[in-house]
């Protein structure tokens, strides 16, 4: 039961950019589509355990968190329904390189040869994947791109946070990372309406609402998940089943027109998963 939970969380994130796009094509940005998935996260906490209100509001390290988490969901559901899902998806799973540097920094974990070689596949991987085709430096071309490093690099913060932040009840770090995904996704969709680089939302119809609603509880019900995999399993499996998200994206993406994948993507993308799936080597039980 606790694999079958983190397959289910990865297969709601995994095939989280086509309900994305519809949304978008129906007139709400992924942005405010993200402010309305996690309103009812943060409902549910609030209701059930309103005094993690108090704990957050006095603990300025779990403001980073929310921060983090916000951002992260910010650039991952923009970047899935913005741009080529396979290349955002496998950018945003650059993130164990991000966490063995943000550990090092935050937390003072040595650096060991393991975690050079994954340093080097996952930066090989990325400089394949973003290299241009006529050649030049391996840079993001697209905001798509940029959101999905931004996106990996925001996550693997979030999680060297909750880390150190481990001391913290459950409900106050589950409430910063709702929280920011209202607070940071909806000021970011805010400001970018008020200069019309984005639209303020709209739906064509009131039974729009519902696709918008199903789609709140598969997210709640994958962040709960999660959270019973988690716990229940060894770190190192954990992290394992939870990569079973990229080839759910890159499928869903080839079969259904969100996504593409010629040489230098599956090379580069070999070598990020490869260093990812090294990194469950370093974890313990």
């Amino acid at each position: 039961m606790p694999v079958l939970g983190l397959i289910f969380n990865a297969l709601i994130w995994g095939l989280s950019w086509w309900p994305f796009r519809q949304l978008q094509a129906a007139g709400l940005h992924p942005l405010w589509a993200t402010v309305a998935l996690y309103l009812l996260s943060l409902l549910v906490i609030s209701l059930s355990k309103p005094q993690a209100w108090s704990e957050l509001l006095r603990t300025p390290s779990l403001w980073l968190i929310m921060l983090a988490a916000g951002l992260t969901n910010t650039a991952f559901n923009w970047g899935v329904a913005l741009g080529d899902v396979v290349r955002v998806v496998l950018l945003f799973y650059l993130m164990p390189l991000w966490a063995l540097l943000l550990a090092r920094l935050i937390l003072g974990e040595q650096l060991t040869w393991l975690a050079g070689l994954r340093m080097l596949l996952a930066l090989g991987g990325a400089a394949i994947v973003l290299m241009p085709a006529g050649g030049g430096l391996p840079l993001p071309s697209n905001l798509a791109d940029a959101l999905g490093l931004a996106g990996g690099f925001t996550f693997a913060l979030n999680n060297v946070l909750l880390r150190r932040e481990a001391a913290r009840s459950a409900h106050a770090r589950a409430l910063a990372m709702f929280s920011g995904g209202v607070l940071v996704a909806g000021l970011a969709a805010g400001a970018m309406a008020a200069v019309d680089f984005i639209a303020w939302p709209s739906l064509p119809g009131p039974l729009w609402l519902l696709p918008l609603a199903g789609m709140a509880m598969l997210f709640f019900a994958s962040n709960l998940a999660l959270q019973y995999g988690a716990v229940r399993l060894p770190a190192n499996v954990t992290a394992v089943v939870m990569l079973t998200e990229v080839p759910v994206a890159a499928a869903s993406a080839l079969w259904l027109g969100g996504g593409s994948l010629d040489l230098p993507t599956a090379v580069g993308g070999a070598c990020i998963l490869a260093a990812a799936l090294l990194s469950t080597l370093a974890r313990q039980d």
